[in-house]
């Protein structure tokens, strides 16, 4: 698989405005990306629904990875409260 596909899968789970571009016109997407006559075959056989729960998901394991990051570390939280 090219680096381009692999960028183009993953531009495609990760932004709403290409996916809506995408399942209206999936082989217009590809080719307007560059991709090969293969490649573009390939993603007219993308499972639709899939490709919606997928992304869906992935955004939520964004979101819950951003706010754990936010979060103090259970020492800090402990010896703040301490110090109150």
């Amino acid at each position: 698989m090219r680096p381009e596909f692999e960028t183009f899968l993953a531009r495609l789970y990760t932004e709403a405005s290409l996916r809506t571009r995408f399942i209206a016109d999936p082989r217009g997407e590809g080719e307007r990306s560059g991709l090969t006559a293969d490649e573009c075959e390939a993603l007219e056989r993308i499972v639709r629904v899939g490709l919606e729960l997928s992304a869906r998901s992935f955004a939520h394991k964004r979101t819950l990875k951003a706010a754990s990051q936010r979060r103090r570390p259970w020492w800090r939280v402990r010896a703040f409260a301490r110090d109150r």
